[in-house]
């Protein structure tokens, strides 16, 4: 990918406005229209960034593109919004000036999403740690939450704004975030009971139906069809690509990254219903005795399902809907409200409801991401406002709209102006005015505290009798009818002109971005925004803490009688407050355009876009940017680019960089007229004379390029001949090498074959005269031997004929015995103790000691099979051995028992949180914990139990609680009584008189009965303290169960139950015990 180390590098159309040459609306529009088909959205004009919204995602959003935009120049790369939020954040956190930055446009321009760019690029580049990150996803989650409390979906834009928002984000010396502060201007509350045509209510109505769970439904008595709500427009209910589900969930994980509590959330939802079912209440009219008629409420179940959400007595809210009370002094009057009276009284709820439900929303946003530390902080602000807006039916918003739009443009230009001056001052540039429209006329017109419109129409609103739109523009011919930017059909009349396009209701103001037609209907009432006293009371009588809040004014203690101030003057006061903050920052501008109506991509409206240039004021601001000089640079990155035009500068300038670019610009002979040398930057008056640095720049780079591409193939020829060289002589030396080796291995494989046949000749005839030698030892060794025995018989015959037979028959046994020892040591049998294989005894007189041999390797291999036994495993098989000798041919279970090892802790009990308070209890080891079944004497079923054994006692727990049931000291067992048969029953015979055979002995269960029993004999006999505990197996015997004497005896059967084994009780005296056959 390549690098760009210019804005000029490269540029599709002109990357900054100044430059365009020639200037004008056409050549404008044209270089936005080609940058936008190259998927170029910015643009500058000078340190403005335009924003085309592209109505698709691009690749310029990453990771990586921040890292590339980070702590570069402004001018350095193409133009981007991070470029700019760079710059804003450079400069406060070096510069330590607090900045602000404007993103205006009209709906759809992608303001908002503007504004995301900004606030997130911030986050990536500012500090890291878990506080700093807290506060950031804090910063960050704000936003959908406000959005979907304050945008909705219009004809212009899926997720449009419908209030004017402006963050401080503020940031301590090291540049991390602390917290910020939001600010909320002019909700269209409107929208909450009427929408347009095509467009929707606030997200958070659709959001709250689709995402929210049945059980939240009916807690605040909603149904999700759309359609069983008044205020919620049905033609454009659901959008395409938004999932209001999908936002449910995440506004409410926002709501609590940002720190809403549950409760908080809940009375939100429920002030939401609220308004949903406030839409639905009907009234209807019905006659009084004085002919006067009053308003009725038709279905009284939506406002009963209302006043129990909001904790409100039916009665009082009914009233309120019905009368108005109206207070003078010390005097009430109480006059019934008509249908329609009562509509607009219903919708004045509504509307202020959700009103001030939003700005306690934006107030409880700023209480948990404001700054929690009291020191000097560095501010950055970020403005996301309407633009100007030109309806074909404009009204009291548009109007204030427009009149904030005035404002910024008037800080505007006066900005960019003092920003110019400052530069031109601060590089040693003799200043000049610059001509341009001062729009604070309009401003006046508006604004004026004496004959201003909005000041006339407070007047108005406040003048006693009958006031109604006519007489409020009435008011504004009288004393605007002279105003050059103010136009009705009264004042045209009275100059004897004719406009039938201006309708008697309605007037005209010359706006700095063009003319705007007001219709008057509604403007008073829009600006009183009044809500009866009467309904404010009765939300405070609510038992519900937030309506409280949002009413204060209905608390009887504190009435006031002044007339609230109006909507007007409380935006004029707002917008005030936000222009006197704007001057004390640094401004940054982000001018947001929308290419097409159609929200698609790839289409530009030439006259829509040349519609938002104008009213933006775009070209204004080029020309102002452009009256004195229209491009400047520091020195050295103007000679780093330039230098290459000129042989002293090139390839190198050792002295100062100024000194370097008058060389330059001298040697190209460029009119002196056409620049001017600030103190660090150049300054060049026209685009033509930097277009032509560029060309020569660009003419200068091909040469350049031939050049080097002439070296470097030359280099590349010269290299590619010295490799084919080099490559050719170590070609050679390996064949000549190759061929060396060829030849001496075939001489060196002929000279073996030689040398083989010479060595073996030699070694043949060595051979021949070795074995003539040894036959002619051998022959005398054995003629020697004969001669020396011959010698020897015939001296010693007497004597061998004599002993010979005794000698002869002991060697011989010897021999025998040997053979016999030899041959045992050959088939020996396993080390294994049960391996009892042994060869036969191939001698009939060593039959004694073949079997002696045999019990004495028995006896040895069983020592040392024994002496690989740990102690644990020693007294296993002691517990194994007393079991043989307990149950072998004597019960049926015991063949099962042998394979199985005895483990002991079954339940785990030292392990299992369960029974923790249950092995506390028990104060020696325990040798056994299994689950046996107790046998219930009065229907022979079992229930289970925790059988444990230790040293001293057995104890008996409740299997689910681990409850001490019983405990029965070892002495007090006197015996135990089991079966014959394949059975897991046994009984515990306790000893008469003992403590614990209060309650008779014990008939328990259990598969593991063969090991419980052992366990139990072995514990008795290693005592030497109590008797023998005795084990009796039969299949009748008696147990006691406290009073009475029962008979237990098992038979062969087959139950009912399968194959297992049945308990069955027979009389009061028998029980009887069911056993499968085997």
């Amino acid at each position: 990918m390549e690098v760009k180390t210019s804005l000029l590098d490269n540029m599709i159309g002109v990357g900054d406005m100044v430059l365009l040459e020639p200037l004008s609306e056409e050549s404008f529009i044209e270089n936005l229209k080609k940058r936008f088909d190259h998927n170029e959205i910015y643009t500058y004009i000078g340190s403005v960034v335009i924003s085309m919204n592209p109505y698709k995602s691009l690749s310029i959003y990453s990771a990586e593109k921040v890292e590339e935009y980070r702590n570069r120049n402004f001018y350095e790369l193409s133009p981007h919004i991070y470029a700019l939020a760079d710059e804003a954040y450079r400069s406060l956190r070096h510069q330590d000036k607090d900045q602000c930055i404007l993103i205006t446009g009209e709906s759809g321009a992608g303001k908002t999403e503007a504004s995301k760019f900004v606030m997130s690029y911030v986050a990536a580049v500012c500090g890291k740690g878990q506080e700093v990150n807290k506060v950031k996803e804090q910063l960050l989650q704000s936003n959908p939450v406000l959005e979907a409390f304050g945008n909705a979906k219009t004809v212009r834009n899926d997720n449009s704004s419908r209030f004017g928002k402006y963050m401080d984000i503020e940031f301590d010396f090291k540049g991390d975030p602390l917290g910020g502060v939001i600010s909320n201007y002019l909700l269209e509350k409107s929208r909450v009971v009427k929408q347009p045509r095509g467009e929707r209510n606030f997200h958070i109505f659709y959001q709250l139906l689709s995402g929210a769970s049945d059980d939240m439904l009916k807690k605040l008595k909603l149904d999700r069809d759309f359609s069983k709500y008044n205020y919620l427009s049905l033609d454009s209910a659901t959008v395409n690509g938004l999932d209001d589900a999908a936002s449910f969930r995440t506004v409410r994980n926002a709501m609590q990254i940002v720190g809403f509590m549950e409760d908080e959330v809940q009375s939100i939802l429920e002030l939401i219903a609220a308004v949903l079912k406030l839409g639905n209440i009907e009234f209807k009219p019905e006659s009084r005795v004085n002919g006067f008629d009053e308003s009725r409420v038709k279905d009284k179940n939506d406002l009963k399902e209302m006043c129990e959400l909001l904790g409100i007595e039916q009665s009082v809210l009914e009233r309120a809907f019905s009368f108005r009370t109206v207070e003078a002094k010390m005097e009430k009057v109480s006059t019934t409200l008509n249908v329609a009276q009562a509509y607009y009284a219903r919708d004045a709820l509504a509307k202020n409801l959700y009103s001030r439900l939003f700005t306690w929303l934006v107030n409880r946003i700023n209480e948990s991401i404001k700054a929690q530390t009291k020191t000097r902080k560095k501010v950055m602000g970020v403005l996301d406002i309407y633009g100007f807006e030109i309806f074909e039916d404009n009204s009291f918003e548009q109007f204030i709209i427009n009149y904030c739009n005035e404002k910024l443009q008037q800080i505007f230009i006066e900005l960019t102006l003092r920003e110019e001056q400052e530069e031109y001052i601060r590089e040693g540039i003799e200043w000049t005015n610059i001509e341009y429209f001062n729009n604070a006329i309009i401003c006046d017109l508006i604004e004026n505290n004496k004959n201003g419109i909005l000041a006339m129409l407070d007047e108005e609103c406040l003048r006693p009798g009958t006031v109604t739109d006519e007489t409020f523009l009435d008011k504004l011919n009288t004393v605007c009818a002279e105003h050059q930017h103010f136009e009705s059909r009264l004042s045209k009349n009275s100059k004897f002109l004719t406009d039938h396009s201006l309708p008697h209701n309605c007037f005209r103001i010359q706006h700095y971005a063009g003319k705007v037609l007001y219709r008057v209907e509604g403007f008073v009432d829009k600006n009183n925004d009044l809500l009866y006293r009467d309904l404010s009371q009765a939300m405070y009588k609510a038992n519900h803490n937030l309506i409280k809040l949002l009413f204060p004014e209905g608390n009887p203690a504190k009435v006031n009688l002044k007339r609230p101030p109006t909507a007007g003057f409380q935006f004029r006061a707002s917008v005030g407050t936000l222009m006197k903050n704007l001057l004390t920052k640094n401004p940054n501008y982000i001018r947001c355009i929308k290419p097409n109506d159609k929200k698609a991509a790839h289409i530009f409206t030439d006259s829509l876009v040349c519609h938002q240039v104008r009213y933006l004021g775009l070209m204004e601001n080029v020309r102002v940017r452009r009256a004195g000089y229209a491009f400047r640079q520091a020195y050295e990155p103007c000679l780093e680019r330039y230098k290459m035009l000129c042989k002293q500068t090139w390839p190198h300038w050792k002295g100062p960089a100024r000194e370097g670019v008058e060389v330059l610009l001298s040697d190209l002979q460029v009119p002196a007229e056409e620049f001017a040398y600030g103190r660090s930057k150049i300054f060049i008056r026209n685009p033509r004379t930097l277009f032509f640095l560029e060309e020569k720049r660009r003419q200068c780079l091909e040469d350049l390029a031939a050049l080097i591409q002439k070296i470097y193939r030359g280099w590349k020829c010269r290299t590619h001949f010295l490799l084919l060289k080099k490559s050719q002589v170590v070609v050679a030396a390996w064949y000549r090498r190759f061929a060396q080796q060829k030849k001496y291995q075939k001489i060196r494989c002929s000279a073996l074959v030689v040398q083989s046949f010479i060595r073996g000749w030699k070694a043949r005839k060595l051979l021949r005269e070795l074995k003539h030698k040894k036959r002619c030892e051998e022959a005398v060794t054995t003629i020697s031997a004969y001669w020396h025995g011959t010698q020897v018989r015939r001296e010693y015959r007497k004597f061998f004929r004599a002993n010979a037979g005794k000698k002869i028959y002991d060697f011989t046994i010897q021999r025998i015995i040997q053979k016999y020892y030899l041959g045992l040591k050959k088939t020996m049998p396993s080390m294994s103790p049960i391996d009892k294989s042994w060869s036969t005894c191939p001698y009939g007189f060593l039959d004694g000691t073949h079997q002696e041999l045999r019990r004495i390797f028995h006896l040895w291999r069983c020592k040392k099979y024994r002496s690989q036994f740990t102690e644990e495993k020693k007294a296993t098989y002691e517990e194994k051995l007393a079991a043989s000798e307990l149950f072998k041919d004597k019960k049926a279970l015991y063949p099962s028992s042998v394979s199985q090892p005895f483990k002991g802790d079954y339940v785990e009990i030292t392990k299992n949180p369960k029974y923790q308070k249950l092995n506390s209890l028990v104060e020696d080891k325990v040798l056994l914990a299994d689950v046996v079944s107790k046998i219930n004497r009065a229907n022979g079923k079992g229930t289970p139990r925790i059988f444990l054994l230790t040293k001293k006692c057995l104890v008996l727990a409740d299997q689910k609680t681990g409850q001490v049931k019983a405990s029965v000291p070892l002495p007090d067992l006197s015996s135990v009584f089991v079966s014959t048969q394949n059975d897991g029953f046994f009984a515990l015979k306790l000893r008469e008189g003992a403590t614990s055979a209060a309650k008779g002995d014990y008939l328990l269960s259990s598969d593991r009965l063969i090991e419980i029993i052992t366990k139990l004999y072995c514990t008795g006999a290693a005592s030497a303290e109590r008797n023998q505990i005795k084990i009796d197996i039969s299949d009748e015997f008696l147990v006691q169960f406290k009073q009475d004497k029962v008979c237990v005896k098992f038979i062969q059967g087959t139950p009912k139950n399968s194959n297992s084994v049945s308990c069955k009780r027979k009389n009061n005296r028998l029980l009887e015990v069911s056993v499968p056959s085997p």
